[in-house]
């Protein structure tokens, strides 16, 4: 097949690093987003080239449209348009209570989160459509299911992703493009790096099968959900926890 285009938003770091390299070996074109991350992003894609796979550093904040628009018209122009859209940009929230924090603070988190995930979806779709085949992937998290102290900003927003995904599912089936979430639980990651020790030992051993995930763990569902072979799946909530949360 003609080489595919894969954008991984927030992908020089943990999930979306570990994403992007999965995707470059199983041979598709990988655009690395990143807003501050340069070094780190060109990095990767050096390790990916040197691997024998293509990849190329884009710098885009996700919550600007003029940046999105920009990015996405030199994958247009250069590269014929993304096929496979990894939305894995990290959003950040206020940790607290329900009744401790202000609508503000809640609204930033679900805006962010929504924004990034609309605007993302809308500018690859349209390429997606004329090809008649495009993989949209959001990465969500099982608190979105699962609810957690602190976490209400968060939960909400990616449970309202999660809908969204489903939308999207429906209306842009016909074209071939499918819509589906991956919701990690608990991630070995620099952002989980300075959670207390106590609180992943909990976690992992109420979790069935007894770790705590890698970025790999939830790269490999991206990896088969971006590909040809899951061409009647879409809409699905693909939880990757190890079984520590069940529906």
């Amino acid at each position: 097949m003609t080489k595919r285009n894969a954008l991984i938003t927030g992908g020089a770091r943990g999930i979306g690093a570990a994403s992007a390299k999965a995707l470059a070996a199983d041979g598709y074109r990988v655009f690395i987003n990143y807003v501050n991350s340069s070094q780190i992003a060109t990095d990767l894609a050096e390790e990916i080239k040197h691997n024998g796979g293509e990849a190329y550093p884009v710098q885009a904040d996700v919550r600007d449209d003029a940046q999105l628009q920009s990015m996405f018209d030199m994958i247009n122009t250069q590269y014929s348009g993304v096929d496979v859209l990894i939305s894995n940009a990290n959003m950040n929230f206020v940790p607290k209570p329900f009744m401790e924090q202000t609508w503000d603070e809640f609204a930033q988190k679900l805006n962010d989160e929504m924004h990034a995930a609309f605007a993302t979806a809308k500018l690859a779709a349209v390429s997606m459509k004329n090809k008649q085949f495009g993989r949209l992937v959001f990465i969500s998290s099982t608190l979105s299911e699962s609810p957690a102290p602190n976490f209400i900003a968060h939960g909400s927003a990616k449970g309202a992703l999660d809908s969204f995904s489903k939308y999207l599912a429906q209306e842009l089936g016909p074209y071939g493009i499918t819509s589906n979430i991956v919701a990690p639980g608990l991630v070995d990651t620099d952002a989980t790096k300075d959670a207390p020790a106590e609180f992943k030992e909990f976690i992992r051993i109420n979790t069935p099968t007894q770790k705590i995930a890698t970025p790999e763990d939830v790269a490999n569902t991206v990896r088969y959900l971006a590909s040809e072979a899951s061409s009647h799946i879409t809409g699905t909530y693909n939880p990757v926890c190890g079984g520590a949360y069940l529906p």
